[in-house]
């Protein structure tokens, strides 16, 4: 008897439907069970989960022939979450449960020896892949099924045991679906972060953080051990605008696929903050592997990735983050195909101005020669650093400053500026969706939305002849100043705006 039940690989951030054909041939002479359609090792070892659940789930596994194929069958299977629905194949295959309950549903889940489900990794892009194709039900273990139910317009029930489904099926102990009610989506910034307001000194760096969270610029800060560069760093979510219930779904499906999700919590609240070491690798940091999975770029989307000691990574580490800077995604290639990932993120990275770290500190003398400067340096590349908005030069706090006692801005009220400028942007780009700040503007966009006034254009003119800038510098000048025209509420962009914009623009000397 043939029987067909649903499962789902993840490619990239797609769900793939994938059909789960068991024939059961009674009359087989030599019992054996044979998986086709490219499994790997996880999922040839189902076999034995499979046959140990059934057993202890105290239904019949009958030693005959089964043959099992995953269609289609020139798709690499990479999942343990197969074993579900391989499992209910079987006994919809063997007249253990009714065929009808196969129709229109989903099956996804690992199974233990003794029937119990556990959780797999990528369920809310299964569940979005079953909604598009029009299935109804969605069968996960308890604790995927919270993130499963992220998904409106699909039933989703937590499956705690084979044995259990068995009996939903034939409506002899019906599982309950699961209340979507108790899902809740809370912005409230979490409890620990580090607030602008303990932060002594740095206004102007403070100021310089609150455009590029305002219009999501890159921004690269550079001085003397010490100054505070990566404490001001780690204070930059706080000051973040939320994340809208879209942007948190398309967030969470990446952290699904990647397995970081909490167990207590199934969606993403706040916005993404990444900062790999400086030994990571270029699979690492853009995504890859032999199972390509999404790199730190792509983790850090809609959020901050941070490159503290920038100078130090590998020059091909970093030249790889060229083409998702420009371009907001990342493609893998490999034999079988491509996999293109989201990378729209807000890089802030973080420098010494030489090696000993000390070049112009009024304190401490710096040790390296010219050469050793230059060299040390250059290890961000021209093409790089033209694809920064903002430099800062961090100075050491004055000690009067940080021994003072006098707080700062808040960071609540420097993000509730950032929010409504972002608000602004967003009634600006209705008729473009895409577009959700103003670094994510194209040329296009940039001639219709960055309206200058005449003295302000002349400004702009004069710096880039004198300055020798590039068509990409330009550019990116006027996105940051149409973002301090917005969190100033100008509709167009004004002298002052082009001035605070060139003024970031101008990466300090070697002091």
């Amino acid at each position: 008897m043939l029987a067909v039940a649903r499962a789902c690989e993840v490619l990239g951030l797609q769900g793939c439907i994938v059909n789960v054909e068991v024939d059961f041939n009674p009359r087989a002479g030599i019992p054996s069970f044979t998986l086709v359609g490219l499994p790997d090792n996880a999922v040839k070892e189902s076999r034995e989960r499979v046959r140990a659940s059934i057993k202890n789930s105290n239904l019949q596994f009958p030693s005959k022939g089964y043959l099992v194929n995953l269609s289609p069958a020139d798709m690499p299977k990479h999942s343990s979450g197969y074993d579900l629905a391989i499992a209910v194949g079987a006994l919809a295959a063997t007249d253990q449960i009714p065929l009808a309950g196969l129709d229109d549903a989903m099956f996804v889940g690992e199974l233990s020896l003794d029937g119990s489900l556990r959780h797999v990794s990528g369920v809310l892009a299964m569940a979005w892949a079953a909604r598009e194709h029009g299935l109804k039900r969605i069968y996960v273990a308890p604790e995927d099924a919270p993130q499963a139910a992220l998904i409106d317009g699909i039933d989703v029930y937590p499956v705690p045991t084979l044995g259990h489904l068995v009996e939903h099926l034939y409506n002899l102990n019906p599982i309950p679906e699961f209340d979507r009610a108790t899902l809740t989506f809370d912005t409230t910034p979490p409890q620990g972060m580090t607030d602008f307001a303990e932060i002594r000194g740095q206004e102007v760096i403070k100021r310089a953080l609150e455009i590029a969270a305002a219009g999501n610029h890159n921004i690269l800060m550079s001085g003397a051990p010490g100054s505070g560069k990566t404490l001001l760093a780690r204070a930059l979510p706080g000051i973040m605008p939320r994340l809208s219930f879209d942007e948190a779904l398309e967030v969470t499906r990446i952290y699904s696929v990647a397995d970081l999700l909490a167990a207590d919590q199934p969606m993403v609240r706040e916005r993404p903050f990444r900062a790999p070491h400086y030994t990571v690798s270029q699979a690492g940091l853009v995504g890859g592997g032999s199972i390509p999975k999404p790199g730190e770029v792509t983790l850090a989307h809609r959020g901050v990735l941070f490159l503290d000691e920038a100078a130090e990574f590998a020059g091909k580490t970093l030249e790889v983050l060229r083409q998702p800077i420009e371009d907001r995604i990342v493609t893998i290639s490999r034999a079988r195909g491509s996999l293109t990932y989201p990378a729209n993120f807000l890089l802030v990275m973080a420098m010494n101005p030489c090696p000993c770290g000390y070049l112009g500190d009024p304190v401490k003398a710096c040790t390296c020669n010219p050469q050793l400067i230059q060299r040390y340096q250059s290890r961000l590349s021209g093409p790089l650093l033209d694809r920064i908005e903002l430099y800062m030069d961090v100075r050491r706090v004055e000690y009067d400053k940080l021994f003072s006692g006098e707080k700062s801005e808040p960071s609540a009220d420097i993000r509730a500026r950032a929010e409504a400028a972002r608000e602004r942007q967003r009634a600006r780009f209705v008729a473009t969706p895409a577009l959700l700040a103003n670094a994510d503007m194209g040329i296009s966009d940039i001639d219709r939305y960055c309206v200058l006034k005449s003295d302000a254009k002349d400004l702009l003119d004069t710096a880039v002849k004198r300055l020798n800038l590039s068509a990409r510098v330009y550019h990116r000048i006027l996105k940051v100043s149409r973002t301090i025209a917005d969190i100033a509420d100008c509709e167009r962009i004004e002298l002052p705006h082009v001035a605070e914009a060139v003024q970031y623009r101008q990466r300090q000397p070697a002091y």
